[in-house]
């Protein structure tokens, strides 16, 4: 019963993520179609890819002709910093014997629903957290796959109009990124955000986005893996 309280509550909260994550998979599924993808493959890019951004660089790949090692590979390093996402969550998430598999717990694991869960969870009893973040989940992926539904049906009408869509459209996820990041800097230290932050923006003057940012997760790890040793002696 506490699992399944969480889980409306988590469906509950993921609301806000949802509303920024339907009209960018809307984005998504009418840039799929004007690069030629059928709906149906948009929608199931969507359904088991699931990666934001990864997504319109997977299609742009495609679409360019590029091989499909370049194309795996890309997406791979671009979401390579989830690998780090995961064991900081899993420790707010309590030491229930009957703790769900790992796949299940990952699998919708994405930059919004992790910075959302690191701002709230502390604060959802622990009986209840799993159900919760596994509600966070689903509304998150719902609303995604439900966007990219809307985008790729309407993607062959709309034709020359898509382009300007797209445009107008391209800020909602970053907004919605920096607005959790702000309710997670109450709760981080701030040593450690400010190294991840200058490791990041130093990566940025030499190195492709996605490269930098995985720089400056391994910087922020490093650093308060560190601190949190010291602390322990």
């Amino acid at each position: 019963m506490s699992r399944l309280q969480g889980l409306g509550l988590g469906l509950r909260d993921s609301l806000s993520i949802a509303m920024g994550y339907f009209p960018v998979a809307v984005s998504f599924g009418l840039a799929a179609v004007q690069a030629h993808f059928s709906p149906f493959m948009a929608v199931l890019i969507s359904l088991t890819v699931y990666a934001g951004a990864s997504q319109f660089v997977l299609t742009s790949l495609v679409a360019a002709g590029a091989g499909a090692f370049s194309v795996i590979t890309t997406v791979w390093i671009m979401n390579i910093r989830h690998l780090f996402y995961g064991p900081s969550l899993l420790e707010k998430l309590g030491t229930l014997k009957n703790r769900l598999p790992l796949p299940a717990l990952a699998w919708g694991l994405t930059d919004e629903v992790y910075a959302a869960s690191m701002g709230r969870i502390s604060h959802i009893p622990e009986a209840q957290r799993q159900g919760w973040y596994m509600g966070m989940q689903l509304g998150a992926y719902s609303a995604w796959v439900g966007g990219t539904v809307v985008g790729a049906v309407l993607g062959g009408s709309l034709g020359e109009q898509a382009q300007w869509v797209r445009d107008t459209l391209d800020f909602v996820l970053p907004a919605l990124f920096v607005a959790l990041l702000l309710e997670m800097l109450r709760h981080a230290k701030l040593r450690v955000t400010v190294a991840a932050m200058l490791a990041s923006g130093l990566a940025l003057l030499v190195l492709p986005g996605h490269v930098a940012m995985l720089l400056g997760l391994i910087a922020g790890a490093a650093l308060g893996a560190y601190a949190a040793t010291k602390e322990a002696l």
